[in-house]
């Protein structure tokens, strides 16, 4: 009975046998050594990939930690410290040697009392505008307010124009700095969350004053006049004085009633046009006048905050690139770079001015760049 009960058992067997050798005759199974051979190479494969994304992750952080470094530091939650001559330290190293004498804003007694002809016309120096420039010095001011005077460090911030502002909320940021700087008619009313609302100097030439400063500035809001032309003088004269308006000669129509406090009007020293002209643009300061190509009012009110201030920042600069050529470059209006062309300002060098003011730390940046 063992026997047949063997028997019986190998019989039961032997289909399944011929089962499973009918599945390995129809799939025959890898020999194990040249499985254990792809093994190990997908397992190197896998290695190698990991790898690579390893090194692509770790340079694109150390790029981006570089970028964060040299264009854009995060909002501080306290006052940055404020080393007193830091800024002009650092300045010195894209002016020379210059000297921080110069005055802010243009001086009557300068043009009354001592007659020395400026080398250069407008808007480089003040040759051949004399006589004007003495009636319009002699119903404004030049004084540095005490409030600014009396700091002992000054934390100054130059807030541009850029469309990087939008949404960025840096207003109560802005707000805390000693001098806030703004430029030409940007707007204030509405967007204080993204640019606060403290106003301590406007930078404007005739064609870009706000129609209505008193709305978007601050009642001690200094207005500092940037002469580009002898008729910019003529402008703020008639408007001073009440005497017949200037209607020629502009690109664009400026006011011709415009409320403000003569008190309140500075005249920028158009020393600081040549040093943002010569020194961070190198363009030549006898230019033709067709062809004349000028610094913007961002970079020059960057150059007066490096000669005022002792630690300057900036937010709202840049223009989009080339893939975003229909990307606003305001925040407050829709207007694109195609408006820059025959502005007489060359943006790709004044970006490259920025860089290295922000690579050597003569500025940070509170908005990417």
């Amino acid at each position: 009975m063992g026997e047949d009960s063997a028997l019986a058992e190998e019989a039961q067997q032997a289909p399944e046998a011929v089962a499973r050798g009918s599945r390995d005759d129809s799939s025959p199974q890898e020999p194990w050594h040249l499985r254990n051979m792809i093994s190990k190479s997908r397992w190197k494969l896998l290695a190698t990939l990991a790898l690579v994304l390893v090194v692509m992750v770790w340079y694109s952080i150390s790029r981006e930690d570089r970028y964060i470094e040299l264009f854009y530091f995060p909002i501080p939650g306290k006052k940055e410290p404020c080393l007193q001559g830091e800024a002009e330290k650092i300045a010195s190293k894209l002016f020379g040697n210059y000297s921080r004498e110069q005055p802010v804003f243009l001086q009557l007694k300068d043009y009354f009392w001592v007659k020395t002809p400026s080398a250069y016309e407008l808007p480089y120096g003040t040759k051949g505008s004399e006589d004007l420039l003495l009636r319009v010095l002699a119903i404004t001011s030049y004084s540095v307010p005490e409030s600014i005077q009396s700091l002992k460090c000054r934390r100054c911030v130059v807030v541009g124009n850029g469309h990087r502002l939008r949404n960025s909320s840096l207003g109560e940021a802005i707000n805390k700095y000693d001098v806030v700087i703004r430029l030409n008619s940007a707007p204030v009313a509405g967007y204080e969350q993204d640019v606060g609302s403290k106003t301590t100097m406007r930078l404007f030439y005739p064609e870009s004053a706000h129609f209505n400063p008193k709305v978007e500035d601050n009642p001690d809001t200094l207005l500092v006049m940037v002469a580009f032309k002898a008729m910019d003088f003529h402008w703020i004269e008639s408007i001073l004085s009440d005497k017949k308006r200037v209607r020629k000669g502009f690109w664009k129509q400026p006011p011709l009633i415009w409320d403000v406090n003569p008190k309140q009007i500075r005249i920028l020293n158009p020393f600081f046009m040549e040093m943002a002209a010569d020194k961070l643009l190198s363009l030549p300061i006898q230019q033709p006048y067709k062809i004349k190509q000028k610094p913007t009012t961002g970079l020059l009110a960057i150059t007066l905050a490096l000669h005022l201030c002792d630690m300057v920042h900036i937010a709202g600069f840049g223009y989009p690139d080339a893939h975003h050529k229909k990307q606003s470059i305001h925040y407050y209006e829709y207007i694109t770079l195609k408006s820059m062309v025959w502005s007489g300002h060359n943006v790709s060098q004044e970006a490259l001015a920025i860089k290295r003011m922000l690579e050597i730390g003569a500025v940070k940046n509170l908005t990417y760049f």
